[in-house]
């Protein structure tokens, strides 16, 4: 992928991008009426969604973030946006362009698709609106079906609460210039603020209504290090539970705080996923319909991989044994489904197509079987759903796919491991991979920890680290590259990055390989 620009990433095009490149009709019509409006592209710009030929691009107008009204300093009405996509950063030349109306009732936010574009090609793209330039982005679409591209440079991370430090995870993701980047849930945290941390949520009390969740996006998004990973590359996204409230499933709560109604509740539930959907560079097949909606999708990269992203909060059973770490035979049993039935059924007709070499699920909570020594697990993760991950594990050895990978988030720490048919037996064939990212603010600086717990009741475990951070992966026909990349702290500004272990797992040999 072609390299951003300093200028471009930091400045936004703002001096670089003049109002020549757009059309006449449009700069007219666009400065004359609203020349005194403040700037409103606080929030930034974004992309995400590649497909061959197209692409979303995301804005949000707000020239005031954190007003309490949850509209961003905006007034009552809808704003033209204008939007334009270019081969180069100083939009000499169009290859797409048009205008899209930012609404008041979904807060001004715009979700583009910008079509008929090339495949495996890089792209720079801008909004105008009420006057001013946005920043600059830099995107790209994925190859087209039956070829492999460009290696891919893809980088995932998850769990960015903004109380528990500084954003330095993703300035460092940023000037990787990576291809595309996964965030695999966690984007923002409910919580009302906590006096003695790093820095403060906006508001004391925790979120509930529709303008509290659109506040609290526009506050993580106002963040310029959140806004630089954004401008340098498409995003996949999933949300996991502080998107909406703390360990929930499905429709049910995990605690009593606040307390609510059960019509209340449901109203939370809806305005989290109407939030959710305006703040991410989501296509409108995303869009939430009341209390649901429909996350759990499938994206070709070309032949080399397919992404299928997992949404593991919306359709669960119950936590068994009442959640926590436990010993419970109801993990076992067969009625229970993290995912659900239907997206199970979904997942198990994907991995039969055998699009690509690399089969990546792109879900949130550890996958493998992770025990204490008491023969406990999380009633959250995969371990309270024994028999759905079975069906899944299973699925993939019987359609015969060769390159299952897990990417998962949620746990605040980097790990690594084997997947195995059967983890009651430590000799039991490998049949993939998974790979955790840490967080990029979550749990706070971490204590460098790199001893794996309990390894002895879990020998498929292969790395843990616990420093806040992502995982960088190189993604080839013969080869999937993992670089675990760590910062020491995001309690201060601004730390280096540095490479904790890497791994390699070839095509067609499941399992991890050190570097």
């Amino acid at each position: 992928m072609s390299p951003i620009s300093r200028r471009t990433l930091v400045l936004g095009g703002l001096a670089a991008a003049g109002a020549g490149a757009l059309p006449a009709a449009a700069q007219s019509s666009v400065i004359t009426a609203t020349a005194a409006v403040p700037y409103p592209f606080r929030l930034g710009i974004a992309s995400g969604e590649p497909d061959a030929n197209s692409v979303v691009l995301w804005t949000r107008l707000a020239p005031s973030p954190l007003n309490a009204d949850g509209q961003g300093g905006m007034a009552n009405a809808d704003v033209a946006v204008d939007w334009q996509v270019s081969t180069t950063d100083t939009f000499s030349t169009l290859v797409a362009s048009g205008t899209v109306t930012a609404k008041y009732a979904s807060a001004h936010s715009v979700h583009v698709v910008a079509g008929g574009l090339s495949p495996d090609a890089d792209y720079f793209y801008r909004f105008r609106a009420q006057g001013h330039l946005s920043p600059v982005g830099r995107t790209r679409t994925a190859p087209a079906v039956g070829t492999n591209g460009r290696d891919l440079v893809m980088a995932f991370t998850s769990c960015a609460h903004y109380e528990e430090g500084y954003y330095t995870v993703y300035r460092r993701m940023a000037e990787e210039n990576p291809g595309l980047i996964l965030f695999l849930g966690d984007y923002i945290y409910e919580y009302g603020a906590t006096a003695g941390r790093p820095r403060l949520h906006a508001g004391a009390s925790e979120i509930v209504s529709l303008a509290d969740y659109r506040r609290r996006y526009a506050q993580y998004k106002s963040d310029p290090d959140l806004q630089a990973a954004h401008a340098v590359a498409p995003w996949l996204v999933v949300p996991d539970d502080h998107e909406v409230e703390n360990n929930y499933a499905n429709m049910v709560r995990a605690d009593s705080t606040p307390s609510l109604t059960t019509a209340q509740w449901t109203a939370r539930r809806t305005a989290a996923y109407q939030a959710y959907y305006e703040n991410m560079p989501l296509r409108p097949a995303q869009a939430n319909s009341g209390n649901s909606i429909p996350l759990y999708r499938r994206l070709r990269w070309g032949s080399l991989a397919t992404f299928h992203m997992l949404d593991t909060r919306q359709y669960r059973n119950d936590q068994a044994c009442g959640d926590g770490w436990k010993v419970c035979s109801d993990a076992d049993l067969a009625s229970r489904s993290l995912p659900g039935n239907t997206q199970e059924t979904w997942l198990l007709d994907g991995l039969n197509q055998h699009y690509g070499t690399w089969d990546i699920l792109g879900q949130q909570v550890f996958f493998a079987r992770r025990f204490d020594s008491a023969g406990a697990g999380s009633m959250d993760s995969w371990d309270g759903y024994r028999a759905s991950r079975a069906r899944i594990q299973q699925g993939w050895i019987d359609r015969g796919t060769r390159n299952p990978v897990v990417l998962t988030g949620d746990v605040h720490r980097a790990w690594a491991s084997d997947l195995k048919a059967d983890y009651s037996n430590a000799n039991s064939a490998v049949i993939g991979s998974e790979l955790v990212t840490s967080s990029v603010t979550s749990s706070g600086d971490g204590d460098g920890a790199t001893t794996i717990p309990n390894l002895a009741d879990n020998p498929w475990l292969r790395f843990y680290q616990n420093r806040r951070g992502y995982i960088r992966t190189t993604i080839s026909p013969t080869q999937l590259r993992a670089d675990f990349r760590a910062v020491a702290k995001v309690s201060e500004h601004g730390a280096a990055v540095s490479t904790a272990k890497s791994f390699v797992i070839q095509e067609g040999q499941p399992g991890l390989q050190a570097v």
